[in-house]
């Protein structure tokens, strides 16, 4: 068999398999020989050799044959390395033996970020603000055909990303113990793609990236403006979605949002279904506090919880669930370590930097512009002195927001709202208060506004 002959099996194969397949797979084969109804071909590393015999040994088989060669078996086998010229040779260079393809159970493990058992979907407490991602990371975790590539997941910190990511991992190796994983973070990817560069095993490093079945990457907003990385990871990506296989990746904002991002990659990464994780509400953090109280319960056997102690710290911690869960910890260990029970006072003293933290996240120039748009009045009004009903009555719920969500003080608050009294802005707390246990439509709208705020 010629080379010639040998090229024109090639272009066949580059139609068949598509540019990314070839380039990866095929065009780094070198052919030895055929002779007595074998193709012999060597491959420059051992993985390049079991992958293809794996994978592509029948498909050229089957060109060969179709291009008029006999052709009953294919075989591959690692070139031998090449003498340096400066070094005297020894003897001829010999050939290695091929030896079958590995099993799944002998292939090198992934070089992945380890998973965290706790992320699961058991452990995943869903609400109006993530169950799209939900649902879909459950779709992509079930297996079976890609619908969507890549399944793209983005927010804010500590809105359960990271979650998502681990618990489709853990899913799809308990219902497919075969499929390679891979899960790591984009610092990671770089970090081992210049490892490779620099240890001069850059194939290897695409051999190994290009072979998974799923591969998951968390944190892609950290190749921004990192040319050479992104550049392999788009090639990286095109590669396994020409293969069919499953993408995963996060991010803590949209693809077309993520500044120095490539736009080949914006565009790859907005092919799929993209999905945001909003800022959690009420009932989501309560129901988190609650599945975690559950948990501390048997941990700390004896410990009492008094009633609205969840419901005070849903209402003012609203940072994120790291942070909301991290409270609920401390306030478990405190109250066991002093031995006394969950109250709100102790809540209050345990958590005081926390829920001054979450204090200051609302600012009254908030407050005031969230209650003017709800009650469709414009601002000038909230502050100046018009006094008619349809002013005055946004303006005192904008003075009790401000009190019960800020930190300041009567009188800064007063200063914000057109230079009032302390005793004015006492007044407007104080009617809002009273009216809130009679007029059911004023509690509505304060509890819509205050979720408004806390996200």
């Amino acid at each position: 068999m010629t080379e010639d002959s040998w090229g024109r099996v090639r272009n066949e194969l580059l139609k068949t398999l598509g540019k990314n397949n070839f380039t990866t797979w095929i065009e780094p084969l070198t052919l030895d020989r055929l002779q007595d109804g074998i193709a012999r071909f060597e491959a420059p590393t051992r993985f390049m050799r079991d992958w293809v015999s794996r994978n592509f040994a029948e498909q050229i088989r089957q060109h060969l044959a179709k291009a008029g060669h006999e052709v009953e078996r294919v075989e591959f086998h690692v070139a031998a390395p090449r003498p340096n010229p400066i070094e005297k040779v020894a003897g001829p260079r010999t050939k290695s033996a091929a030896r079958p393809a590995p099993r799944r159970g002998d292939e090198a493990e992934l070089p992945g970020a380890p998973l965290d058992a706790r992320f699961t979907f058991d452990t995943f407490v869903v609400g109006k603000p993530n169950e799209l991602a939900h649902a879909a990371a459950r779709r992509v975790a079930e297996g079976g055909p890609v619908t969507f590539n890549p399944l793209f997941l983005y927010g804010g910190v500590g809105l359960g990303k990271t979650h998502l990511m681990h618990a489709i991992a853990h899913e799809l190796q308990t219902r497919s113990p075969d499929l390679r994983v891979l899960y790591l973070s984009a610092e990671q990817f770089m970090y081992r793609f210049v490892q490779a560069l620099r240890e001069k095993e850059i194939m290897g490093f695409k051999e190994m990236f290009r072979s998974v079945d799923v591969l998951m990457v968390d944190d892609v907003q950290f190749i921004a403006g990192k040319d050479s990385t992104q550049e392999e990871f788009f090639h990286t990506f095109n590669a396994l979605v020409d293969q069919n296989k499953q993408i995963v990746i996060s991010a803590d904002r949209a693809p077309g949002e993520i500044k120095d991002l490539e736009d080949r990659i914006k565009s790859r990464l907005q092919c799929g279904l993209v999905v945001d994780l909003h800022p959690t509400d009420y009932e989501l953090r309560l129901g988190i506090l609650q599945q975690k109280a559950e948990h501390y319960r048997g941990q700390y056997p004896g410990l009492k919880l008094a009633n609205g102690v969840l419901e005070f710290l849903a209402h003012r911690i609203t940072t994120n669930v790291r942070v909301l869960e991290g409270a609920l910890t401390r306030l478990f260990a405190f109250a066991s370590l002093v031995g006394r029970e969950i109250t709100l006072d102790l809540a209050q003293d345990c958590l005081a930097d926390i829920l001054r933290a979450s204090d200051r996240k609302v600012t009254i120039e908030e407050i005031q512009r969230k209650v003017s748009e709800h009650y469709n009045i414009r601002l000038s009004d909230m502050i100046g002195p018009k006094r008619v009903r349809t002013i005055a009555r946004p303006r005192q719920v904008a003075m009790y927001l401000a009190k019960s969500m800020t930190t300041r003080s009567l009188p800064e608050i007063g200063r914000r709202f057109g230079g009032r009294d302390h005793t004015t802005i006492m007044h407007g707390i104080r009617k809002v208060e009273e009216l809130k246990a009679t007029d059911s439509q004023l509690a509505e709208d304060i509890d819509l506004l205050r979720r408004l705020l806390e996200a």
